[in-house]
């Protein structure tokens, strides 16, 4: 299974929570990513996901100028997407749990 299935389910929750630490633009938001070790991360699933979380009220976008070249859209959390953020941090730390439980049995029983 690629990394990218995985993530899909995940990746609102981690944009999300990236952009919940201060303003950023979509540029940097893939930057943070990469940094983050989401090599595989690109503009192209980036930008779609800001749009669709900018629809749901999660996220508000503003445009502000740049001194290095065009406008860019800056997007900031809403009180909505703080609340999604809250629950998806404690959705996700339940799962990790369950699958943690779930592969260091599967670890033992393989070393009996």
């Amino acid at each position: 299974m690629k990394e990218t299935q995985l993530l899909k389910g995940v990746l609102d929750g981690c944009v999300l929570a990236i952009i919940s630490e201060r303003e950023i633009y979509g540029y940097e938001l893939v930057q943070r990513l990469k940094d983050a070790g989401f090599t595989t991360i690109v503009g192209g699933t980036v930008y779609p996901l800001l749009q669709k979380l900018e629809k749901q009220k999660l996220i508000k976008g503003t445009m502000k100028k740049s001194t290095e070249g065009p406008d860019r859209k800056y997007f900031t959390i809403t009180a909505d997407g703080k609340e999604y953020l809250d629950s998806f941090q404690s959705q996700w730390q339940n799962l990790v749990k369950k699958v943690s439980i779930l592969m260091e049995g599967i670890v033992e029983n393989e070393r009996e």
